[in-house]
């Protein structure tokens, strides 16, 4: 597993390279989904999601806002008012403490991308 990326110098990322990296660990083939850290930095942080057709992560919520964006397959999200299908390519973004739950309808790959959290 490699470190995440500086944002110092600008980073340069091959999302589709490791997506192929994520799902040939460990985690992912024992729990259908597995995650790497991309880049975190003290206000951003990036994370790719790489998730087994029917897999689920538990619901849950940030403590910033965030956006989930699908690079491949389709994932559905349950949020507490309503069902949003991510097919790839679509966007959905997330205020903080919004709870959510994930399910991969396919082989899915998720780019999470995670503000800075605030302090109330």
């Amino acid at each position: 597993m490699s470190k995440p990326e500086s944002a110092k110098t600008g980073a340069e990322i091959d999302l589709t390279a490791i997506e192929r990296e994520v799902r040939l660990e460990a985690p992912y083939q024992k729990d259908g989904h597995a995650a790497r850290t991309l880049v975190r930095e003290d206000d951003l942080r990036v994370v790719l999601i790489a998730m087994r057709s029917g897999s689920r992560l538990a619901e849950h919520s940030g403590t910033a806002s965030m956006s989930i964006q699908t690079l491949s397959g389709q994932a559905r999200l349950l949020l507490p008012d309503r069902l949003v299908d991510l097919p790839k390519g679509r966007l959905l973004v997330l205020e903080r403490g919004l709870a959510h739950d994930v399910e991969a309808v396919t082989d899915t790959a998720l780019l999470v991308t995670v503000g800075r959290p605030t302090h109330a």
